[in-house]
């Protein structure tokens, strides 16, 4: 009897166990075998040199070219070494000044000669140099390049080239696996492996471009390779990583390939990119914005400037407005606006649905074409010397106001005398918690133009104490929402002498 009840246990656990491994998710069962998908894709790849007059300041020094150790932020400190061991040995040893340097990779597009990189790869070379798989090596010509996407198209004399098949982008998941091949400091066919961490990521340099972020090794010389997934389909372009050293810190980014294919469509067809533009300043809804805009939670992309003359003015959109989706695709995040807005054709008529005052609505806008001078920019003028109007004196919001000068209304790019006071001083007190700062343009409070210190004060004194409103202001000639909590004490409204 007493062997009985370690049987009985043994028995229970098996039970436990069965049913643990009934309730778990779907098991990952290692990594892939990549073996045979390198070999498949392979030969569309190319490595890619350039001939310049002069390399430029923040092109990455790679192995078969020479280089100075010191220049070598990111490189391994193996290869510093053999630098250092090996530079000078000839005396015959061409000079860096016209001499192929290995700064990308590329892929073909195309089979009758098309190659997709980046535009910094081939930025301002004088001559462009692909080398295939098998060692053929060509003179490129560079059909277009477009810096907004950082991508170009190059053309080969050569026909049937082993082209890429293209994939779906939009069907990758976090998670899946993915795998770039390319010449990192200059090894070529180097093939790295990771997995996607995510998408559409926004970055400042392209803000047109929904990033591919992967944890795949990328390093200098990788720059224009393609991002593979395990079909052997491309569907990214490798461009950029983020990285305080130089070299790969496991954040790695990629243009979807259908940015990149469309992008290369144009280059071949006009030598140019045309993208669409509608003509607004946007911001991120945090969850004060929400709030104080009565929404469920934050969405979508809040509009704080409509530019004058624009496709989205003629179509009816407002400062304040929250565009919630664009052509039926929902904003999860402001930065998702723009590469949908720039992808669309120019002369395409798209819908968008937006909140406006707690309602939902919908737009058609005919979309535009984006001029190199049509975003908004800060304006060249200086104040005036002249003393300003005197300002109003401090109030239950904490803020100072006064009338905006001549010089500091065109230096904001306001329209009319009605657009906006000038925030003369901002205390601590409800509007300085919010964010209002002292030479900050106060343009809205609580959906109400501000045109006058006196209409300030009026509708200062109309709000409702303890709600959460939101402040429209314009900062170094960038508009900005603020939430502000409106204070049990409000603003007494102004009484006529």
């Amino acid at each position: 009897m007493r062997i009985a009840a370690p049987s009985l246990r043994l028995t229970a656990l098996a039970v436990v166990v069965l049913l643990s491994a009934c309730q778990r998710g779907p098991e990952v069962v290692g990594a892939p075998d990549f073996a045979d998908l390198v070999e498949q894709v392979s030969p569309s790849v190319v490595n890619i040199s350039t001939v310049v007059a002069e390399l430029p300041a923040d092109a990455p020094a790679l192995p078969n070219g020479e280089a100075e150790p010191d220049n070598l932020e990111g490189a391994p400190d193996w290869f510093k070494r053999f630098l250092e061991e090996h530079q000078g040995e000839s005396e015959d040893e061409p000079s860096l000044e016209n001499t192929p340097q290995s700064l990308g990779s590329g892929f073909i597009l195309w089979k009758d000669g098309y190659v997709v990189t980046n535009y910094h790869v081939v930025r301002d070379a004088k001559e462009v140099i692909v080398r295939l798989l098998d060692r053929r090596q060509f003179t490129a010509q560079v059909v277009g390049s477009d810096e907004a996407s950082d991508l170009a198209l190059l053309r080969i004399e050569a026909k049937d080239l082993p082209a890429v098949k293209l994939g779906d982008a939009s069907k990758l998941r976090p998670g899946q696996w993915v795998l770039a091949i390319g010449s990192p400091f200059g090894f070529d066919y180097s093939v790295t492996a990771g997995i996607v961490s995510a998408k559409g990521r926004s970055l400042i340099t392209e803000q047109y471009v929904p990033f591919i972020q992967t944890d795949v090794a990328i390093n200098p010389g990788n720059s224009g390779g393609p991002l593979f997934n395990l079909k052997g389909e491309v569907v990214g372009v490798n461009s950029q990583i983020y990285s305080q050293s130089g070299g790969y810190q496991g954040l790695s980014f990629s243009i979807p390939i259908d940015v990149a294919a469309k992008v290369a469509g144009q280059l071949k067809e006009h030598g140019r990119v045309k993208r669409g533009w509608l003509g607004v300043v946007v911001q991120e809804v945090d969850r004060d914005l929400a709030i104080s805009m009565k929404m469920d939670k934050p969405e979508g992309a809040l509009v704080a400037r409509v530019m004058p003359g624009s496709p989205a003015e003629k179509a009816g959109l407002r400062a304040g407005d929250i565009i919630l989706s664009y052509n039926g695709v929902e904003l999860a995040s402001s930065t998702a606006l723009p590469p949908m807005v720039g992808i669309t054709d120019p002369g395409e008529s798209a819908e968008v649905k937006l909140l406006r005052e707690g309602k939902q609505m919908s737009l058609k806008v005919a979309v535009g074409v984006l001029q190199p001078d049509a975003e908004p920019s800060l304006g060249k003028h200086a104040p005036e010397p002249s003393p300003p109007a005197a300002p109003v004196p401090t109030d239950a919001l904490g803020l100072t106001v006064r009338p905006l000068t001549d010089a500091e209304r065109r230096d904001a790019q306001l329209g009319g005398p009605a657009s906006g006071v000038m925030v003369a001083e901002a205390r601590d007190g409800p509007a300085a918690r919010a964010g209002v700062r002292a030479g900050d343009v106060l343009l809205q409070i609580s959906g109400q133009e501000i045109g006058s210190p006196a209409r300030y004060r009026e509708v200062a004194g109309r709000l409702t104490p303890g709600q959460t409103v939101p402040v429209l202001v314009q900062r170094r000639g960038a508009p900005l929402f603020l939430a502000m909590d409106v204070p049990e004490a409000a603003v007494a409204p102004s009484k006529k002498p």
